[in-house]
């Protein structure tokens, strides 16, 4: 799927972004649609995510959609991928960017609302989104599901016991899914899954707006939210035996405690 530009081409493919309203969702809209596919943007802020599909037809992409959608209500996620599904014919990948972040300065001072928050944020909606596209994305033949974590899923610090303990939660949803594209191959016969759930794993995400408030600042191993988007986008240029059920690290991966 390469081209000589140095890219993915995903001409012809409909890959749905949730969350696609913060800095890593308009990046990877972008990318996404700059390489051809159209793009199915969703988030629960409207006003945010019409500013991202104004950037797309700006850039000259009239294939991005927006949507607002509420993923942390299963019917309401279903009848998205149901709608996308029947409108388009096919969904070749679901990229769930929906995030947030809550630490404390000790484990001892761990607030477990914040725990409450991000289990909704980080958890319910990918489960919410895996469970509404599963069969679409088996039906694709090259579907591909994707999740960001962070490398405190890894090796978790204690005043990120929340956050960290989330994203494995996250991941590990992720890889069972994984399975599930493996066992329904091996169902149907063939050797290798052709869908692919996938975890990119980062240390933290910086963005244009990060660097223009904290010039001085090194953002030491962080990956740019433009770096995301390309490795998103180079998901559908692998074969998907070998993204399926990984973690790619995008980011060194920590030595385990």
């Amino acid at each position: 799927m390469d081209t000589a530009a140095g890219g993915p081409v995903l001409d012809g493919m409909v890959i749905a972004v949730a969350g696609a309203a913060g800095p890593a969702g308009r990046a990877a809209v972008l990318r996404l649609a700059a390489a051809g596919a159209t793009v199915a943007a969703a988030d629960a802020d409207a006003a945010r995510l019409k500013e991202v599909v104004d950037a797309a037809a700006y850039a000259g992409s009239a294939k991005v959609t927006g949507e607002t959608v509420d993923l942390l209500d299963a019917a309401a996620a279903r009848a998205w991928a149901d709608r996308l599904e029947k409108e388009h014919g096919a969904v070749d990948g679901v990229v769930h960017l929906v995030g947030g972040w809550r630490g404390s300065k000790s484990f001892a001072a761990t607030d477990l609302a914040d725990w409450d928050l991000l289990e909704k944020l980080l958890i319910r909606t990918a489960q919410h989104t895996s469970l509404a596209f599963h069969d679409a994305l088996l039906r694709s033949g090259r579907g591909r599901f994707a999740i960001v974590s962070a490398a405190g899923a890894t090796k978790p610090t204690a005043g990120n016991a929340a956050y960290g303990a989330a994203k494995a939660a996250a991941e590990a949803w992720t890889l069972a899914l994984g399975d599930s594209f493996r066992k329904a191959a091996k169902a149907g016969g063939d050797a290798e899954p052709r869908a692919a759930a996938a975890i990119l794993v980062i240390k933290a995400l910086v963005h244009d707006a990060m660097r223009a408030e904290r010039p001085d600042a090194k953002f030491a191993g962080f990956t740019d939210v433009k770096d995301l988007a390309e490795a998103i986008a180079g998901l559908w240029d692998r074969p998907a035996q070998e993204v399926n059920g990984h973690r790619l690290w995008l980011t060194p991966e920590p030595n385990r405690p």
